[in-house]
């Protein structure tokens, strides 16, 4: 017997994974419940943070996925402009910063940088004083979450991001250790 957790995460998937909206109805059947209980079930799917929208033909999942990549760059605070500007004029899209502290451990704040009007305001925020970048408590070096429409616009920006020479590389030893 299923638990209800159980069942909820079933319909997330079948939901995902549906090609045309799944009818109440079917998922009724398919977890042998009554309709009302995948009412409730759905209302506890958005509640946990899912777009699934209600159509006259069943349930679908508003999930728009972007593709993404991580990466680990370093570079002076004079560079901070051009690094990003590079990035939004490629098409990318910085979502936050990271870092590694060895005492704090990871830190990350929330950046949402798609635009050269964006980095200009963030450049801005930090010349006035209001902040330093992250990555000035760890001797530059910092990560980006990057999205981007497509894989061939973060393979342009990682090339451009190596160019530049902002790219880390790490180097990973036979047993996974940095």
């Amino acid at each position: 017997m299923m638990t209800g957790s159980e069942r909820r995460d079933a319909i997330i998937n079948q939901i995902k994974t549906s090609v045309v909206p799944v009818s109440g109805g079917t998922l009724a059947r398919d977890y042998e419940v009554s309709r009302q209980v995948i009412v409730q079930d759905i209302a506890l799917i958005r509640a946990a943070g899912y777009d699934i929208i209600s159509t006259n033909r069943g349930y679908i999942l508003n999930a728009s996925y972007a593709p993404y990549r991580v990466f680990k760059v370093h570079h002076t605070d004079d560079e901070l402009e051009n690094e990003l500007c590079a990035i939004v004029d490629l098409g990318g899209r910085v979502i936050n910063v990271m870092v590694n502290h060895r005492v704090y451990g990871r830190m990350e704040a929330e950046l949402q940088i798609n635009s050269r009007r964006k980095v200009a305001e963030f450049v801005e925020d930090m010349k006035s004083g209001k902040s330093s970048p992250l990555k000035n408590i760890t001797s530059n070096y910092h990560y980006h979450r990057v999205e981007a429409d497509n894989e061939e616009t973060l393979d342009m920006i990682e090339e451009m991001l190596r160019s530049k020479g902002y790219l880390v590389h790490e180097v990973k030893d036979v047993h996974g250790v940095k």
